[in-house]
């Protein structure tokens, strides 16, 4: 029988993220590919959702999402980014990978061009071609990976309608400036475009710098989706429970869109990050640092094995640029053989990059145990003083 797949899906290979880490499984490797944190989850957390496993109802939830997790959220911005939006403008999604497919099929028609930063999460792309939309690469380049006002200028034609921007920004782990913030925000407004927001990292940033979503800037509150994450916020990926903020209007559009995807989202985990987002600042500042923590035991480690590591503040990601550390193989060579022949897993940053990028840069996962982190560098150095006895 012909393959009647869509042609989009018949053709694409795994992610990245499902490659590398079945080679850390048969390799018996040290993931620090795929972004996740190794540490139990807090008892606060699983006490929350245990609770509304016994006492709540577990029939479906309003397809919008629970009114208290819908208020927990505008409450949860009010406090912590000075945002004022009411129930109305959140629709609580199933993960933002949802959260997104719903943003980009709701704004993207068939024709339509989507400025697209790369580098940029993979599902982005597929997305935008399996709405239609035609995806515009505007290339960002290491190590700050700073976004230029000419370049986004030149990628806009008569047929931009959507810009999708990631802040903080993964794979690299950086924040846009406040100008730079400021800058996307304005060419929006002067071309009439939405943009996409995918705030996942928000509240995993470090040194002190807040967030502030593009969502608040001048002539933005009506063109603006805002994407967040429970699992980002918590550290419970696995939970996947996202949302959407958006000006009525458009939310509406939105909740359109996601109630032919998912419709609805567990109750017992909506009422746990209900629960979880009203805690006091000083409890989510102790997770941020643990985190932190993690963040300086590998930095410090990678700089003294002798690999340069790239700026980061925010996600829990760090990059390490291979050709600075004197490493000749491409990221995606390096990676592919590092997993198999040192056991540790990691992604190569071209992965998520559409057309010309660099191919020397690899990201690794820091939200891990201590030791565990020690280990991978002292394979990863190992790995690469035998590929100079190569050469």
């Amino acid at each position: 029988m012909t393959n009647r797949a869509h042609p989009l899906y018949a053709a694409m290979a795994p992610t990245i993220f499902e490659h590398m880490s079945a080679l850390a499984r048969a390799h018996d490797a040290i993931n620090l590919g795929q972004g996740f944190p190794d540490e139990p989850p807090h008892p606060d957390m699983i006490a929350a959702a245990a609770r509304a496993l016994a006492e709540k109802s577990n029939q479906y939830p309003p397809a919008f999402g629970l009114p208290e997790l819908r208020d927990a959220i505008c409450g949860f911005y009010a406090r912590r980014q000075r945002l004022a939006l009411s129930r109305e403008q959140v629709i609580v999604t199933s993960g933002a990978t949802e959260a997104l497919a719903a943003a980009i099929l709701a704004f993207v028609a068939p024709g339509d061009e989507v400025i697209l930063f790369q580098p940029a999460y993979d599902s982005y792309a597929p997305m935008v071609r399996r709405a239609g939309g035609i995806p515009v690469s505007v290339a960002l380049c290491p190590p700050d990976w700073r976004y230029e006002a000419e370049q986004l200028a030149a990628a806009i034609t008569p047929r931009t309608r959507v810009l999708i921007l990631n802040d903080p920004l993964n794979p690299a782990g950086t924040v846009a400036s406040e100008a730079e913030l400021a800058m996307i925000a304005d060419i929006c407004v002067r071309h009439d475009l939405v943009a996409i927001c995918d705030e996942v990292w928000e509240d995993v940033r470090f040194d002190d710098r807040p967030h502030r979503s593009l969502l608040s800037f001048p002539g933005m509150a009506d063109r603006a989706v805002k994407i967040g994450s429970a699992g980002k916020i918590f550290g419970l990926t696995g939970w996947k429970t996202g949302w959407l903020c958006a000006a009525p209007a458009m939310a509406t559009a939105l909740g359109r869109a996601h109630q032919f995807l998912t419709f609805t989202t567990p109750p017992a985990l909506q009422w746990a990050v209900a629960e979880g987002l009203g805690h006091p600042d000083a409890w989510f500042a102790e997770q941020r640092e643990g985190w932190a923590t993690s963040r300086r035991r590998l930095d410090e480690a990678l700089a003294a094995a002798g690999f340069t590591v790239l700026p980061n503040a925010a996600t829990w990601f760090l990059c390490i640029d291979l050709a600075a550390s004197a490493i000749t193989l491409s990221d995606r060579e390096f990676s592919e053989r590092a997993v198999r022949e040192a056991g540790v897993a990691s992604i190569p940053v071209s992965a998520l990059f559409e057309g010309d990028g660099p191919r020397h840069i690899l990201r690794l996962c820091f939200a891990k145990d201590g030791a565990v982190l020690d280990e991978a560098v002292s394979r990863l150095a190992a790995f690469r003083d035998r590929l100079r006895s190569e050469n």
